[in-house]
């Protein structure tokens, strides 16, 4: 038997309309490219600072939790890497994307030698 009310999905949780879930999955792919993004960064880094935040950066479920390691990644990404300057300036370049409103983010005039 097909119950009308049920025939399209109007009852059920998260049904919401096509545009809702249009910006769901669109928030997940960013939130996914950014946590990427920080999982690349911290990849390379050595020692028990770099396994602990890739373990963080790993956990994280949120955009607002990679916010909350932003400055643990940026102080512990050395320098005298190859990628460092790219990985910073796309890292930012994610936050600001998120978080765009925050006026938290150094330009990247700030990130030169």
């Amino acid at each position: 038997m097909r119950l009308p009310h049920l025939a399209h999905g109007l009852d059920l949780p998260g049904s919401g309309m096509p545009q809702e879930r249009l910006a769901q999955i669109a928030a997940r792919r960013a939130f996914v490219e950014m946590k990427q993004r920080f999982m690349a960064a911290v990849n390379p880094l050595p020692g028990a600072d770099g396994a602990w935040l890739r373990e963080r950066v790993r956990r994280t479920q949120q955009p607002i939790e990679l916010w909350n390691l932003r400055d643990a990644v940026f102080a512990t990404l050395p320098m005298s890497l190859p990628d460092s300057r790219r990985m910073r300036l796309e890292l930012h370049s994610a936050l600001d994307s998120a978080f765009p409103d925050s006026g938290d983010l150094t330009s990247p005039m700030a990130l030169q030698d």
